[in-house]
């Protein structure tokens, strides 16, 4: 397995192009389609009662704007390593087998997933918690940012949090040009599952 300090390019057609793994934890960058089992697979215990995914997914509009599709970019290496100080910690607080965070960058066309967080642990409440810290943590922290690309042309970037808004593409913080990365809301709307031993 690899240490949190070693960033691992991945060579198998199917894994995401770079991620962080130690015990338990797994997190990924890809510009790849998202796969739902490989991640909800990557978290599987034979100790765990529970395994609850989050698929957050590119929707057709924002603010009552047309969205064509979303696009990210990162900060990769401080943004894996941010992925997994927040993966290891859940792990530990709520006493997980497993959490994976895989984030997708690129262009995310509308319908596609732009994140998976799978989390298993013994019991439903823990598993349903974690995903959630997961997700508001991965949010307020990660460094990943997404521009917004509307049906009628034009974009905003944004900071990929909730409750903020972005920066027009063509407009720097002083009104001049350039593209800004500014903080936004997205328009990456989630969808929740779980697979439970008796559900």
């Amino acid at each position: 397995m690899a240490s949190q300090d070693q960033i691992n390019p991945s060579s198998a057609p199917d894994e995401p192009e770079t991620f962080l793994q130690q015990e338990g934890c797994y997190v990924a960058l890809t510009t790849s389609p998202l796969n739902l089992q490989s991640v909800t697979d990557r978290v599987r215990s034979p100790q765990a009662g529970a395994i609850v995914l989050f698929a957050g997914t590119t929707r057709d509009n924002f603010a009552g704007q047309p969205v064509k599709q979303l696009e990210y970019t990162a900060y990769e290496p401080l943004a894996l390593r941010t992925m997994m100080t927040i993966a290891s910690s859940l792990r530990a607080k709520h006493d997980l087998r497993g959490l994976a965070m895989v984030h997708r960058l690129g262009v995310v066309p509308i319908g596609e997933e732009s994140i998976l967080i799978a989390v298993s642990a013994p019991h439903r409440q823990a598993a349903w918690r974690a995903g959630e810290e997961a997700l508001e943590e991965c949010k307020e922290r990660v460094e990943v940012w997404k521009k917004e690309e509307f049906a009628h042309g034009g974009g905003v970037w944004r900071a990929n949090r909730d409750g903020k808004r972005g920066q027009r593409e063509g407009e720097s913080r002083e009104g001049g040009e350039g593209v800004g990365k500014g903080d936004g809301n997205g328009s990456s709307e989630g969808q929740g599952t779980e697979v439970d031993g008796q559900t």
